[in-house]
Order: C-alpha cells, then sequence, then structure tokens
C-alpha cells in the first residue's frame, strides 16, 4: 500500500512545527487536531506546543555575554513567563486554533464537558429542572418584543 494513498493520522515533524508556530494542518489531519485540542492531556500538550515558538530565543539568550547561570536564569525566567501566557490565554488558543482547522469552536475537552454536565446534574438536583419562560411562552398572541 502506497503511503500517499493511506490516510494520514499524524502530523510530519515539519508539520507539526508549523502548526505549533500556527500554521493550518492539511483537512485530513482534522481528527488528529481535534484529539490534539481536546483530548487527554491537551492541557500538557498546549503548554508545550506553547513552547516551541520560543526555542530561538532561549537560544539567543544562551549566546549573551556572561556566565553560564545568569544566562540559564534568563532562559527560566523567560520560559516561567511564557507558560504563565500560554496557559492563560489557553481557551482563547484552542478556539481559535478550532476554527482555523474549520472545527466547532464552542467544542470543550472532554473532561470540562462531562465538568458541565455534572455540575447542571446538581444544579437541578437542587433546585429542579429551569425552562426560558418568554412572553410568547405565557400568552401565544403576545408581541415578541415589547413596545416602549
Amino acid at each position: 500500500m502506497s503511503g500517499s494513498t493511506r490516510a494520514r493520522t499524524r502530523p510530519t515533524v515539519w508539520q507539526w512545527i508549523g502548526y505549533a508556530f500556527g500554521r493550518t494542518l492539511d483537512a485530513d489531519l482534522r481528527d488528529w487536531v481535534r484529539r490534539d485540542l481536546l483530548g487527554r492531556n491537551f492541557y500538557v500538550r498546549h503548554l508545550v506546543r506553547g513552547m516551541v515558538p520560543f526555542l530561538p530565543i532561549f537560544a539567543v539568550f544562551m549566546m549573551f555575554p556572561g556566565p553560564w547561570w545568569l544566562r540559564a536564569q534568563m532562559v527560566a525566567l523567560a520560559a516561567v513567563l511564557g507558560l504563565i501566557y500560554c496557559a492563560a490565554y489557553m481557551d482563547q488558543n484552542r478556539r481559535h486554533r478550532l476554527g482555523k482547522h474549520g472545527l466547532d469552536p464552542d467544542l470543550l475537552p472532554e473532561s470540562r464537558r462531562r465538568q458541565a454536565v455534572a455540575d447542571r446534574a446538581a444544579y437541578e438536583a437542587i433546585y429542579g429542572r429551569t425552562t426560558t419562560v418568554t412572553r410568547r411562552a405565557i400568552d401565544p398572541t403576545a408581541p415578541e418584543r415589547l413596545e416602549r
């Protein structure tokens, strides 16, 4: 079986590096993108992927003159700041990447989806099932909007 006729399940190393820098992958890798952004351990994968664009900066820091420990501390400080920002904007980044690859941006990771269902069930157990009541539901002849 030829490699070109078989559907790919993972990007190549160069494709993954481009993906880490924000490039869009081919349509046949859409399932891999969905698993990458929403699957198990998505948080760790996001942090690792978010650090890849900083590697050239870290390399430049290590070439600065001065003692090695000072250069290592510069890299460590930049890595900590990069991780903080990467974690802070994870949801926005996930939504952007999902939309960029033609997937629904409102998809949630499996763990968050399960937590939302559990939270909703706990809420309904305490307060009962809630429904949205509109003016039209009470009186079908009433206008949809209130006139002022």
